[in-house]
């Protein structure tokens, strides 16, 4: 690792003014090419940063330290019912926080079983959702791979057992690694972040986030000097219900393989007035699936629809080489999400208690 400068940042805009580069800029190039930016980075726990500055990616002259920034930290219910959550709160602050897990429970549930309670306690939400792909090709330095500016995917001919099964054939097979993400876009979340100008914007999380086809040397819509300030939760209509689930090698830590966020507005009788499902681990974005939400919108639940609906949202997969296994592993995890929805309400509908509850459903 070289050695850079450290400054901690007195605000939100000395740190926005100070910044020079996105990590994924200043990741573009060779590792060691001399061309390369010396950049100017903001940290906050710095627990992705660390890693690409250890294997030698990424090589900043300079780090802007905002973990001290109090503004931008803490978890606050708004007057409507909705959730203000600051960018520097932490997992273990979302896992733990009670309002959240009552009205959103998605996304205590995701961010209870993000990466290790070590790292619960450090990561902050902004960093978990800004972080670069888990993928080995793109943190390899031999591999000079189109993330990095280079011409080839080498998933596509290599080793692609964790990479994407949709949206994965323009040019880049990665999947998003937030496992927050999946369950914020479920829940309709919205980021709000500053300009370097000091304007202050927000917009839906649906549509931060960047596909290989619209860019693939980046994953998110922020320039250098931009900063995420808040996450912000709409108020949830009434009878809403929400259920966060994955499949990991090693449960205790490791990313998903396969994850589904299901968000449901139930109505009497077992009637679902609204779905949302998202899927995680499965494309370059939280990826959700329309024609899944189509089978359950103004039908009465049931085990049955649960099928039909994760059969509608993998009809149009297309797995790599190594990754067909996933279709079967995310069927089964979105027959689960939604079972795990409905029976968080105090009375599961009929259709879906006569077909066993909502335990054993993978």
């Amino acid at each position: 690792m070289d050695a850079f400068e450290w400054k901690r940042a007195t605000s939100v805009q000395d740190a926005t003014s100070r910044a020079t580069h996105t990590t994924a800029e200043a990741m573009l190039g060779m590792p060691g090419d001399r061309a390369k930016p010396q950049a100017t980075l903001v940290k906050a726990a710095g627990v992705d940063l660390l890693d690409l500055m250890k294997d030698g990616l990424v090589s900043p002259r300079r780090l802007i330290d905002i973990s001290g920034l109090s503004a931008l930290q803490g978890i606050r219910e708004d007057g409507d019912g909705g959730f203000t959550i600051g960018a520097l709160t932490t997992l273990a602050q979302i896992a733990a926080h009670p309002g959240l897990q009552q009205h959103c429970a998605a996304l205590a549930e995701a961010a209870a079983l993000a990466a290790s309670p070590q790292i619960r306690n450090r990561a902050t939400l902004a960093g978990n959702l800004l972080q670069r792909p888990r993928c080995w090709y793109l943190r390899s330095a031999a591999h000079h791979c189109v993330r990095k500016g280079g011409e080839h995917c080498f998933a596509y001919a290599g080793d692609n057992r964790y990479h994407a099964i949709v949206a994965n054939q323009d040019g880049c097979a990665i999947v998003h690694p937030s496992t927050p993400a999946t369950a914020l876009q479920a829940l309709q979340a919205q980021v709000e972040w500053v300009q370097g100008n000091g304007e202050r914007r927000i917009a839906p999380l649906e549509g931060f986030f960047v596909l290989p086809s619209q860019d693939p040397h980046r994953e998110h819509v922020l320039g250098a000097d931009a900063l995420i300030t808040a996450i912000k939760l709409p108020a949830p209509r009434p009878s809403t219900c929400s259920a966060y689930v994955q499949f990991s090698e090693r449960a205790s830590f490791d990313w998903p393989l396969a994850a589904v966020a299901a968000v449901l507005v139930m109505g009497d009788g077992g009637a679902c007035l609204q779905a949302r499902i998202v899927l995680g681990a499965a494309a370059p974005v939280a990826w959700r699936v329309p024609q899944a939400e189509a089978i359950l919108e103004g039908a009465t639940l049931s085990h049955d629809r649960a099928k039909a609906a994760a059969d509608a949202a993998l009809a149009t997969a297309t797995p790599l080489s190594g990754n067909a296994y996933k279709i079967p592993l995310f069927r089964a995890l979105i027959v689960r999400a939604i079972h795990k929805a409905v029976g968080s309400q105090t009375r599961a509908p009929a259709s879906m208690a006569a077909a066993g509850g909502t335990a054993g459903w993978l």
